[in-house]
């Protein structure tokens, strides 16, 4: 998939457009620095149906032409949802950052974790900030959605970095230590829903930085398509 994002510098707020043609596509899953809070989870997850992960973290391959920058996804069925994370990628060997959404279909996921996430598109922000520009407070950057329920928004996710594995560690466990080859794009975990998953026909994420008073915003709308035997 050919992307186009503005990446914006901190010297004057200006962006600069940069293109890149993702061609591997990864979904860093099971992220988390906590892993006691990761086994309650699995051990939650398993309760319901939900397969338990083969390792910790685990990465999932996802088709490239599944990423989009559009502002309108169509996913068979009501049972599926968003999750924002932040997504790493590599332009001539210079790390970058966006938000996407994990959007993953949740009747699917207690058959198949890695078939409810391909099947799905990934929703990616059209804006983006050099990773080495915020890689020294990484962990105070925070993630948040919000969805719309009975025609009002509501706060769905909230969260600072410092609650998952940083994108360098991430990106370390795919590669065997590697840098990130350019053309792969990786999401990089997320953080819990608030009152619990379910679904929205609108989704809107933004990743905040305090420290330079900054967001990168995307917002997505859902259209179901009739599930049929």
């Amino acid at each position: 998939m050919k992307a186009v994002f503005q990446v914006e510098s901190v010297d004057d707020q200006s962006f600069n457009k940069i293109e890149v043609d993702i061609v591997n596509l990864v979904v860093a899953g099971w992220a988390g620095r906590d892993r006691a809070a990761i086994e309650h989870h699995i051990e939650e997850l398993a309760a319901i149906g939900v397969p338990r992960p083969s390792s910790v973290p685990l990465y999932y391959r996802i088709a490239d032409n599944q990423l989009t920058q559009a502002d309108r996804i169509q996913a068979v069925g009501d049972a599926s949802s968003g999750e924002i994370e932040t997504f790493v990628f590599a332009v001539d060997g210079e790390l970058y950052v966006s938000i996407a959404s994990d959007h993953t279909d949740r009747k699917l996921e207690s058959h198949s974790v890695a078939l409810s996430k391909q099947v799905c598109a990934k929703p990616v922000g059209t804006t983006a900030w050099r990773l080495a520009d915020v890689a020294d407070y990484w962990d105070e950057l925070v993630i948040r959605s919000t969805i719309i329920e009975n025609g009002a928004e509501v706060l769905y996710q909230e969260g600072t970095l410092d609650s998952l594995r940083t994108p360098q560690e991430l990106i370390a466990g795919y590669t065997d230590g590697a840098t990130l080859p350019n053309g792969t794009g990786m999401t990089c975990g997320t953080v819990g829903a608030i009152g619990g998953i379910r679904a929205s026909t609108t989704f809107i994420m933004e990743l905040y930085d305090p420290r330079r008073q900054r967001s990168l915003h995307h917002r997505y709308d859902v259209a179901a398509l009739p599930e049929v035997a």
